[in-house]
């Protein structure tokens, strides 16, 4: 166990940013360590959002990293990129990216285990390398970090909206408005808490939409985020009176099509290069699946 004390030289700012800078590590990671009881401010038990104050003392105790446990499995992987830094996947749906309740070894993680050779440490040994998340069903791109300079570089470009990820998905009814944003707060849903909800407080969401066609009833959108809350993209387009055709948790009931999961795709990701610092961007096509229900409706605006 390593312990770090870090005296306040200028108060004013959230505990959990100030200690972000001051140690180098992710935000995430810093609140992880406040949760887990790791960090005292002035010897008292510490809070995230608290404000810190000059000259305050702050203890950081900073366990040992664990071995990596989580084994590696030969899953079928697209990686469309890769380098020393980074790696670039086109996640299929069905996928979860890493292991929760019930979910055994058959993740993203796992896949990534044993098709690459080194992953990032900073989200410890369930979560390795993992810098942003989309859901089980949902198909399409993310970055992933094989270093820890690479995954505090990528979090910060998340954090401060520079990483730039597109979606793509099919609407319920044709949406009237050809473009706007939703903004709204997002938080677990008081009737069923594995959903997310729409709500008077919680965390602020934001979600940009255009739409690209309209077709026998339904809309064909793309969407780019501000925030990446869970669900996001799902609970915002329901919220809007269109889920997302196929969605088993916010869209309509009776589905007409035999589907899988909610048609949503990952298609376009952008971002800063950790060690080049010059922009890149990918693009992955939507799914076969995907691609096939458009074509019945009549879609063309979908590449």
């Amino acid at each position: 166990m390593e312990i770090k004390t870090i005296t306040v030289t200028k108060g004013g700012e959230r505990l959990d940013s100030y200690l972000a800078k001051s140690l180098d590590y992710s935000r995430s990671k810093v609140q992880k360590l406040i949760e887990d009881g790791f960090v005292t401010v002035d010897n008292k038990t510490a809070k995230a959002k608290e404000i810190v104050k000059e000259n305050s003392v702050i203890t950081v105790e900073i366990p040992k990293p664990k071995g990596l446990d989580v084994k590696a499995v030969d899953i079928p992987l697209d990686v469309i990129y890769q380098d020393d830094d980074v790696a670039v996947i086109n996640k299929p749906q069905g996928l979860t990216v890493h292991q929760g309740s019930g979910t055994g070894d058959e993740t993203l993680v796992n896949a990534l285990l044993y098709h690459l050779d080194s992953l990032s440490g900073i989200n410890g040994v369930i979560r390795p390398g993992i810098v942003h998340r989309i859901d089980k069903d949902t198909s399409g791109l993310l970055v992933v970090a094989k270093n820890d300079t690479a995954h505090l570089s990528l979090s910060s470009q998340i954090e401060s909206k520079t990483c730039k990820r597109e979606y793509i998905a099919l609407l319920e009814g044709e949406l009237k408005q050809d473009k706007g944003r939703i903004e709204t707060f997002i938080s677990r849903s008081t009737k069923n808490r594995t959903m997310m909800a729409v709500s008077s407080s919680g965390r602020k969401a934001v979600t940009n939409f255009e739409v690209l066609e309209r077709k026998n009833g339904y809309t064909l959108c793309k969407f780019l985020l501000e925030t990446g809350r869970t669900h996001q993209i799902r609970v915002h387009s329901k919220h809007i009176g269109h889920p997302i055709v196929g969605d088993p948790v916010y869209g309509f009931k009776n589905q007409k099509f035999k589907l899988n999961g909610q048609l949503l795709h990952a298609r376009r990701l952008s971002f800063i290069h950790p060690s080049t610092k010059k922009l890149v961007e990918f693009y992955a096509p939507v799914p076969m699946y995907f691609e096939e229900l458009l074509l019945k409706l009549g879609f063309k605006n979908y590449k």
